[in-house]
């Protein structure tokens, strides 16, 4: 009995954690979304930028961290086995999507390449402008210009290319790499991390539904029923 109350215990702290950090993800997102305009540089994807994925994600983690939060507390078989199901949907779902981008890396390479040449025809045509603030934050931070070189922009390369505040008057000390060279360096540096990342949250996960099912028969064993 020691052992499940332990057990019980355990999952209502680590399910509050994770409402909490649901929370500030929540909260981190709606600030960005009323008080930023940054916008996606990748049309087709606009509606999954950085803003409206913290939503949403704070959102997930947050109901279901509170359902096992309260399914634990008042060990309730329905509510654990409500949060034993959800984490197994969203563990496949990360699988696959993980599986999806392994397969698809070549075709999700070209359909970037592409979104980013219709969202810097747009800046060269000045229709939006949300995508140049965008191309010129993202030239400067990470020292880049065009997606090949400057050479995309032909005859109208904007002053976020420049390596100095003299390029300008010369012409000649643009940066010399493209946004999407250095961009998928970034994600090439980061791959390792990020399936860590990805293996740490398919384990937490399996605790979790393990922590559940293990309190769902106890509860079952014990006669309670459902609350």
């Amino acid at each position: 009995m020691s052992c499940l109350k332990g057990l019980k215990y355990t999952m209502c702290v680590v399910n509050f954690i994770f409402f909490i950090c649901g929370a500030t993800i929540f909260g981190l997102g709606i600030y960005l979304m009323t008080s930023s305009r940054f916008a996606s540089l990748l049309p087709s994807l606009q509606a999954l930028n950085i803003a409206n994925t913290l939503f949403i994600t704070g959102i997930i983690i947050s109901c279901v961290s509170f359902l096992g939060f309260l399914g634990a507390l008042k060990e309730n078989r329905c509510l654990l086995i409500s949060f034993f199901i959800l984490l197994f949907i969203l563990m496949l779902a990360e699988l696959a999507a993980a599986c999806l981008l392994l397969m698809y890396e070549r075709h999700i390479d070209k359909f970037i390449k592409d979104d980013l040449k219709a969202s810097l025809d747009k800046y060269k045509e000045d229709m939006a402008r949300n995508v140049t603030n965008d191309w010129d934050t993202v030239q400067k931070g990470l020292k880049c210009c065009g997606i090949e070189s400057h050479i995309d922009w032909k005859a109208s390369v904007p002053p976020s290319c420049c390596s100095s505040d003299q390029c300008l008057n010369n012409g000649t000390q643009y940066w010399d790499q493209g946004c999407y060279t250095k961009l998928k360096d970034v994600l090439d540096r980061n791959l390792l991390n990020t399936g860590i990342a990805v293996i740490v949250v398919c384990l937490i996960e399996v605790l979790g539904m393990c922590f559940s099912m293990t309190l769902f028969c106890h509860i079952s064993r014990s006669g309670l029923g459902y609350k």
